[in-house]
């Protein structure tokens, strides 16, 4: 691949857990209108996401449980014994119109990504990230893991030294146990301390597969660049991975309720910026979040510089595709006004609290000395 694409699908455009359910924005097209309409996306960067067949998906998840949601988005209805052993229907994973085709397209579209990046490459698929999924069951609004089906996909093609970085605010386990004690990917996750799934400890290692950073409430830009520059980027680095997987979920920004991170956008965006010198040329990398994350990643045909502007202030294109956006939650009904007319947050930086050093210098200590 020659340039780097974006893989997106009108399957998010009406799509909603339902609306009283934080996953009831439309994000995913939110996301691909104002890639448009800022001219970052061409019809040679776009790429429709596949549905992933059912022999695909049964890679990882069992088959009982895959029929098990094909018959939840058949008949729109899940029996008790379903709901009891696959967790459909319940704890967050409701059953909505698309319960089964929609996190197949996802997991079609981080799979076309691997496919696309087998050989070099950059891929941004804003669709993708379900990173909690569990091979027989629906758990945290996450019915299929497709970081997993992607990291799958990268192995068949002969990829033995992956790096899976995880930002988002809740640890992501799921992943982290597919490959526990697999010395081909390395799971890095940074999340809040505390938080559900309550796992992702500072010492649990996977078998030597993952190190955890879990990080305080509050915290900020500083202390989160400075643990990805005193202990995650050298780690990375010394891995010296053939191709990295960026799940960059949006929760650990302040203004969102369901963590209590307190980081702005900007952290998003360096933190893909930086990875792309520590992929080998060329490049193999996937990437998930709002159109900020991907413009460091669309602007950079392989071995060039970054070419797409970064306005101060939306175009009005840009603007109309954010105000068009249906905000049903209480927790969302009035966002912050400078969401419409910007892309970059004002920095959230402070103090670097004496934890959050610690945290990075032990795991750094630990890794060098192992």
């Amino acid at each position: 691949m020659t340039r780097p694409c974006y893989i997106g699908s009108e399957i998010y455009r009406n799509s909603s857990y339902g609306p009283k359910h934080p996953l009831a924005m439309q994000r995913v097209p939110v996301c691909t209108d104002l890639c448009h309409a800022l001219g970052w996306l061409s019809d040679a960067v776009y790429h429709d996401a596949p549905m992933a067949s059912v022999a695909v998906l049964t890679r990882f998840h069992d088959p009982e449980y895959i029929a098990a949601l094909q018959r939840a988005e058949a008949t729109q209805t899940v029996s008790e014994a379903d709901r009891a052993r696959f967790r459909i229907g319940a704890k967050g994973n409701p059953v909505y119109w698309e319960v089964y085709g929609r996190p197949a397209i996802s997991a079609g579209g981080i799979m076309l990504a691997a496919r696309l990046t087998a050989d070099g490459g950059v891929a941004h698929c804003p669709g993708g990230g379900t990173h909690r999924g569990r091979p027989d069951r629906a758990t945290g609004f996450c019915f299929l893991n497709d970081p997993v089906l992607g990291l799958l996909a990268w192995l068949d093609v002969g990829l033995d030294n992956i790096v899976c970085l995880d930002i988002d605010a809740h640890h992501g386990d799921g992943v982290q146990d597919a490959f526990r004690d697999d010395p081909r990917v390395f799971t890095i996750s940074l999340h809040e301390a505390g938080r559900w799934p309550f796992t992702g400890a500072a010492y649990d290692r996977a078998g030597g597969a993952a190190r955890n950073f879990p990080l305080p409430a509050q915290c900020n830009d500083s202390e989160f660049a400075w643990v990805m520059r005193h202990a995650v980027l050298p780690l990375i680095e010394a891995c010296r991975p053939q191709a990295i997987m960026l799940q960059a979920g949006a929760d650990a920004l302040e203004e969102d309720p369901l963590a209590r991170l307190s980081l702005s956008n900007n952290v998003h965006c360096a933190v893909a910026a930086s990875l792309l010198p520590l992929a080998p040329t060329p490049r193999r990398a996937r990437r998930r979040l709002q159109s900020v994350v991907g413009r460091p990643l669309l602007g950079r045909d392989l071995g060039h510089a970054e070419r797409l502007p970064m306005p101060d202030r939306r175009p009005d294109a840009a603007e109309q595709a954010l105000r068009g956006a249906r905000f049903n939650r209480a927790a969302g009904h009035n966002p912050p006004g400078h969401w419409f007319t910007t892309l970059r947050d004002a920095p959230r930086e402070g103090v670097v609290r004496s934890t959050v050093k610690r945290l990075a210098d032990q795991a750094l200590k630990e890794s060098l000395s192992a």
